[in-house]
């Protein structure tokens, strides 16, 4: 399998990830230099197959659980907001909970998603934060993403992040997570450590699976 390894890890770009292991059928590699793990390129779910797991998901702006869920990363957040901090809720899902939660909370803010809210003129634009939850697991290209999202960040503004850290690597072949199809690189808080540091960023941990990353302010 070690020929359909990427040539550079898609996180950190770090050359010559390791081979992982095969689970289900399926290659992963492993990263020494940023501790992430994720899945050979070559068994990437296509467009159709993404699409039609997201339909599955029954995310309900008014379902008191699911905005409990958020909050882990909303409230975190809300403390280290101005009031009229403007943000982007990039990869909203159809249900774009989390940016009607901010907006309640007085912020205006926009979404994107390549499926739900493609319009990517929102991706233009500078804003004081952004929120990407349970949407960094799904990225097929990771550090492009990445570097993407810290463009649009105004100086002193902060990426507010929520994936479900991978711990134990002998646990991965029974790890809920890693068997959505669409889930094809996982992180753990060191990873996003790495991602921060590499690019000049302050990165802090508040809760489980939630990292707050702040670029250089003015």
């Amino acid at each position: 399998m070690s020929h359909l390894l990427p040539p550079a890890c898609p996180v950190c770009r770090a050359p010559d990830p390791a081979p992982f292991g095969l689970f289900d059928g399926l290659g992963y590699w492993r990263c020494d230099h940023c501790q992430a793990r994720g899945l050979n390129p070559a068994h990437y779910p296509d467009t159709a197959t993404e699409r039609a797991e997201y339909d599955k998901h029954q995310n309900d702006i008014h379902d008191p659980g699911y905005r409990a869920f958020l909050d882990r990363l909303a409230a975190p957040l809300r403390t280290r907001l101005t009031p009229t901090a403007r943000g982007l809720d990039y990869g909203c899902g159809p249900g774009p909970a989390l940016a009607h939660m901010l907006r309640e909370a007085g912020h205006d803010m926009a979404t994107y998603d390549p499926f739900y809210a493609a319009d990517a003129t929102v991706l233009d634009a500078q804003y004081d934060f952004i929120t990407c939850t349970e949407t960094a697991e799904h990225f097929h290209a990771p550090a492009d993403e990445f570097d993407r999202l810290g463009a649009m960040l105004r100086p002193g503004g902060w990426l507010a992040l929520m994936t479900t850290f991978q711990t134990e690597d002998a646990r991965f072949a029974t790890w809920h997570y890693r068997m959505d199809p669409t889930h094809v690189v996982f992180y753990r808080a060191a990873t996003l450590t790495h991602i921060a540091a590499s690019r000049g960023w302050s990165c802090e941990t508040p809760r489980k699976d939630v990292a707050l990353m702040q670029v250089p302010g003015p």
